[in-house]
């Protein structure tokens, strides 16, 4: 399926682009990043289990267990505090 991907904050930062189209094979929200990770790299690094991180799938914040849907938009940005 194909899905539009958005990266947020220090995200973006680390990777140099705020978004992308992607092609996955990947059936919920966990999955995907567990894909995205198996990338190597920055995409290891910033988005690997050892980072603690939010989702959105469609602008709504998401579990891991969050079912993808063809077309569906997926982001990733680090938590955030307010004060």
């Amino acid at each position: 399926m194909n899905i539009q991907l958005r990266y947020f904050a220090s995200i973006r930062e680390a990777l140099g682009v705020g978004q992308e189209p992607w092609q996955t094979q990947a059936q919920t929200v966990a999955q995907l990043r567990q894909e995205l990770v198996a990338r190597g790299g920055a995409y290891a690094d910033v988005l690997g289990s050892h980072r603690a991180l939010r989702a959105a799938l469609n602008q709504d914040l998401c579990e891991g267990s969050a079912a993808l849907q063809d077309g569906c938009e997926v982001a990733f940005f680090p938590p955030v505090t307010g004060g």
